[in-house]
């Protein structure tokens, strides 16, 4: 099978690429090296290829208040790129299905977070603009499916963890930031400050299972919209006391900063559909997941302890 990724080189893209790789097909990995995907037509270098697969995880974001910083940039940035994808499927790549991203954060607060909720009420203010492109982008897949008959499927993630995360400056997932910070802490002697009161609560899916999982979704599923998530959550503290506990760290030293930001306060997919269409998935543990982390963030930590907090 011929499969185009977009965002190849993203924490995501690295892991889908290796298992795609790894089950025979043949990858063009798509980095903003490689196309400037802001740019239209920048996928034609590829038309003399004809896909079987394109993936489309591209997007311009980063973790933590960055969107708040950057509502505008993001607007525009995402609507160019994911537009310009999904003309060139239309136009060029007809035949082939994409499996695009969408986002937790598209959800508004107090709608339940099923797949018949992701176009209904109003995302969370600070998430806004971004949530909106990842909307339109699935908008997009339902009018060129509708028009055209174009076959697709979108997957919408929680927070992904697991060992070979970016350090390349980027503002870090909580999950990775609480990490690092304990590290820092363990290794430098620093005061490990975590934004919020820690009552917050999150979801984490191991980045293998997502892959494997979402593999198995692209093979078998098409014109949907399909939460991937480990359906379960857990706060803030938590989380820092399963690190604290891993790397030997006193749980009691852990500070937490009030005014730091926070995003929602709880945020937790709906499985049932996945549940409905693969059975049981057979998720990795958390401790298990965090271990593997953990153990990865030690062995690079002099490069991830330069990253900004």
């Amino acid at each position: 099978m011929k499969v185009l990724v977009t965002g190849a080189s993203g924490f995501l893209g690295q892991s889908l690429c290796r298992a795609l790789r790894g089950r025979g097909d043949e990858v063009t990995a798509v980095s903003s090296r490689v196309a400037d995907l802001r740019v239209e037509n920048s996928l034609g270098q590829f038309d003399g290829t004809r896909f079987d697969r394109i993936w489309h995880l591209a997007a311009w974001t980063q973790a933590g208040d960055f969107c708040l910083r950057h509502a505008g940039e993001q607007w525009v940035i995402n609507q160019r790129i994911n537009t310009n994808v999904l003309a060139w499927w239309q136009t060029r790549q007809s035949q082939a299905k994409l499996i695009a991203i969408g986002t937790s954060c598209a959800y508004a607060p107090g709608e339940s977070l099923s797949e018949e909720d992701y176009l209904l009420g109003e995302p969370i203010e600070s998430l806004f603009s971004y949530a909106m492109t990842k909307r339109m982008l699935y908008a997009g897949l339902l009018a060129l499916h509708k028009q055209y008959g174009l076959e697709y499927l979108q997957i919408v993630p929680s927070t992904l963890y697991g060992s070979g995360y970016h350090t390349d400056g980027r503002q870090m997932h909580f999950i990775f930031d609480i990490i690092r910070k304990v590290l820092r802490a363990k290794n430098q002697g620093e005061s490990a400050i975590l934004w919020g009161d820690g009552f917050q609560k999150r979801e984490l899916i191991y980045v293998g299972d997502f892959v494997r999982l979402a593999l198995h979704l692209a093979d078998d599923v098409s014109n949907e919209n399909v939460n991937l998530g480990s359906g379960e959550e857990h706060t803030i503290r938590s989380f820092a006391m399963i690190v604290c506990e891993l790397t030997g760290v006193d749980f009691g030293s852990v500070e937490f900063d009030l005014s730091g930001y926070v995003g929602a306060k709880s945020k937790v997919l709906k499985i049932d559909k996945l549940r409905s269409l693969i059975g049981d998935p057979k998720f990795t543990s958390l401790k298990d997941g965090l271990k593997r982390t953990v153990d990865w963030f030690q062995d690079n930590f002099e490069s991830i302890r330069r990253s900004p907090r």
